[in-house]
This record gives structure tokens, sequence and C-alpha cells, in this order.
């Protein structure tokens, strides 16, 4: 049986790699799936913590989370493509005019 400390390991080197994603990266589809990968990181968090303590409530957390990550990514991809078609760029600093 591996070891709780080696999921949370795994989990947290794949919310770092998310977070760099999100903040290196000038590319809106990149973001988007940066923060999939942080939400993946999370995801395997409750499923270690849920085996650990031998409940199944870490699985039915991850299924809703996951329910509710495909229709945000759905949403985000057609914001993103809705922005594209209006600027025909995906550099964040092209929508500073979206602010108030």
């Amino acid at each position: 049986m591996i070891p709780l400390g080696h999921y949370l390991i795994v989990s947290a080197i794949l919310f770092a790699i998310g977070t760099c994603g999100v903040f290196l990266r000038r590319n809106l589809i990149t973001i988007l799936l940066s923060i999939e990968i942080m939400l993946n990181a999370v995801n395997l968090t409750f499923i270690a913590f849920a085996r650990q303590h031998g409940s199944v409530d870490g699985q039915i957390i991850v299924f809703f989370v996951m329910t509710v990550a495909a229709a945000e990514a759905a949403v985000g991809l057609a914001i993103v493509i809705g922005l594209f078609r209006h600027r025909e760029s995906l550099n964040p600093d092209a929508f500073t005019l979206l602010k108030w």
C-alpha cells in the first residue's frame, strides 16, 4: 500500500505545475488547462484522504467536482472561442478593454 504522503507530494507537484502555468503562460487555452491540472491535484488529494480513512466520501466529492469541471471547461472554452473571434488573439493582455 502506498503511503498517504506520496499521494500528497504528487498532488502538491501537480498543483505547483498548474500554478506556474497560470502565472507564466500567456495563452488563454493554456491557462484554462492549467486550472484543470490544479483541479485534478485537489481531486487526487480528496481520493488519497478518502482511501486513508476507508470511506467513499472523497470519491463522491470528486465525482461531483469532475461534473462541475466538465461544465466549466465547456463554458470556458466557449468564452475563449468568442474572445478569439472578437480580437483574433489568445493573449490575455489583449483583453484589457474588457475591464471597467
